[in-house]
């Protein structure tokens, strides 16, 4: 079915990129008319992402990615996430702030950034595997261009300057001042460009010496420095030991397909859980109060369980397989009343991040997901690398009885949930989005949409959304709606218990989705009007 959408759905037979930023998506195209595959796609744009959307992503953060591999008729999942500083221990974090990290500052830069080492194993995987004959400088190479040479300052990126003050007035620390001010004041962009002329440095060598350098050699030396000078407890040994690793994906049935996720210590198995509630309602024929509602009452239930176990799998049990078991989802499901609204129980997640969605003419798609956690990380740059640093690990519990609690050598729990839905073993449809707390909802929106209800990628994206719970770093627990919903919606919802809140009709709370539809025919790629992206194919 066709659908009016307010930017046009991308038709395309040899390849699609669909990213945030209109420049991430331009470099991913290039790299698809160049003979590269859908993961090479994927790089290119993460890449530049990291440059040309420095507020929501970075060198000094992490990626998750799904990858299938349509040669080998395979779904592998990548794991680019850092682990916590070997020094980095509970009681003494305790001991110095209390019952929480900080959320800015070196205290707070206390994981390993992961996503160089996400990009170099994704591009091995893509050389050895599936054969591509595109170089690893290659890929670098517009975002190199873009750091040296400049760029436009996004609308989006000047939108989060505004919104975080804190980073940028008188509150700021000095360490904040020092390093993040010079580059990312608003007062440094006001004449509309943004040059990181370290960053394309760093870039530059990370293309001429790969991951090794940025982890083992000249350059993770100068990190390691950088970051002892603002605080941070890593140090060289903590880069050394890094590296990204292979981990096989979850998946759940849904309808007459399947849903897959990135496994723990992602909050993939809360979204797949959405979805395992939903499937016992008549999604299809629901009307937009009861499809809010609906998804609403099973987030709350997935994230009870979220926010119970999900830690580091290697650290701690993550009991995935309950959360995930076919009957135990039908007797949670009996919990959901069609009339009334649940009390909210648990604690929320946050965080900012992007979404790269690919695929090609062979049926190679990627999903990737690569985030800072909080708006420009934890404020601070690693000495003259121009690398910001993320503040990841300050979602780590420093309650010693939680499973994510603080441990040397550690990965946090995370927002971050790449994703697939497949049909036959093959990918139908490949998003992701941004957004913290509002991942998994958003996710089951556009599944819903797209599987149940038929909506190509593009206006499946466009929808009007909600969010249940905070996101951002906000406190608040309300029901957010766009107010393109209609004012029966939000009476209705309000009926039922619901803490309703309306927001502009295009909010950014609502995450920066992305989507791509795998057809017999071809390929449809939306991208989310929320941000500045765009899905370009051929």
């Amino acid at each position: 079915m066709s659908e009016a959408t307010r930017w046009p759905e991308i038709r395309a037979r040899h390849g699609a990129v669909a990213a945030p930023h209109a420049l991430a998506s331009d470099a991913g195209l290039t790299i698809l008319r160049a003979g590269g595959n859908a993961l090479d796609a994927a790089i290119a744009a993460a890449v530049t992402l990291a440059v040309v959307y420095p507020h929501m992503n970075g060198v000094g953060g992490d990626n998750l990615w799904l990858v299938y591999d349509a040669g080998r008729g395979r779904l592998r999942a990548l794991n680019a996430a850092g682990r916590s500083a070997s020094a980095a221990d509970l009681e003494s974090y305790r001991r110095r702030f209390g019952d929480a990290i900080p959320a800015r500052g070196g205290a707070a830069a206390l994981t390993v950034p992961g996503a160089v080492s996400g990009w170099w194993e994704a591009h091995r995987y893509s050389r050895e595997a599936m054969k591509s004959p595109i170089a690893w400088a290659a890929l670098l190479e517009a975002a190199i261009a873009h750091a040296r040479d400049g760029i436009a300052v996004s609308a989006g990126q000047r939108r989060v300057t505004a919104a975080t003050p804190a980073l940028f007035d008188a509150r700021a620390d000095d360490d904040v001042r020092r390093t993040l001010w010079p580059i990312y004041h608003s007062e440094r962009i006001a004449d509309g460009r943004l040059t990181q002329s370290a960053l394309a440095a760093t870039l530059t060598a990370v293309a001429r010496d790969g991951a090794e350098d940025f982890y083992r050699g000249a350059l993770a030396r100068r990190l390691a420095a950088g970051a002892a000078a603002v605080g941070s407890p890593l140090t060289l040994d903590d880069l050394a030991k890094h590296e990204a690793t292979w981990v096989e994906p979850l998946r759940l049935p849904y309808r007459a397909g399947e849903a897959a996720s990135f496994p723990p210590p992602a909050q993939g198995f809360a979204a797949l859980a959405i979805l395992g509630l939903l499937e016992g309602f008549d999604v299809a024929a629901l009307d937009d109060a009861d499809l809010v509602h609906l998804n609403v009452e099973a987030t709350k239930l997935a994230f009870e369980d979220r926010n119970r176990w999900l830690a580091d799998p290697d650290v701690v049990d993550v009991p995935v397989a309950v959360a995930l078991d076919r009957e135990r989802l039908g007797e949670r499901r009996r919990l959901i009343s069609r009339r009334a609204a649940r009390p909210v129980n648990g604690t929320s997640s946050a965080g900012d991040t992007v979404a790269v969605v690919t695929a090609d003419g062979a049926g190679n798609a990627v999903s990737m997901i690569q985030s800072l956690y909080h708006e420009f990380g934890a404020g601070v740059v690693a000495g003259d690398t121009g690398v910001l640093l993320q503040n990841r690990g300050a979602f780590f519990s420093l309650d010693p009885a939680h499973p994510n609690r603080l441990a040397p050598r550690k990965r946090t729990a995370t927002t971050l949930i790449p994703s697939m839905y497949l049909a036959g073993g093959r990918p139908r449809f490949v998003y992701g989005t941004m957004g913290g707390e509002g991942q998994p909802q958003t996710q089951a929106a556009l599944v819903t949409r797209m599987v149940d209800r038929g909506l190509g990628p593009q206006a499946a994206v466009e929808a009007p959304r909600w969010l249940f719970g905070r996101t951002w770093g906000e406190p608040t627990t309300a029901l957010r709606l766009e107010s393109r919903f209609p004012d029966t919606v939000t009476a209705r919802l309000r009926e039922r218990g619901h803490h309703v809140q309306v927001v502009e009709p295009w909010s950014d709370l609502m995450g920066h989705a992305q989507a791509i539809a795998l057809d017999a025919d071809g390929l449809r790629a939306g991208s989310d009007p929320r941000a500045d992206g765009a899905a370009k194919g051929w």
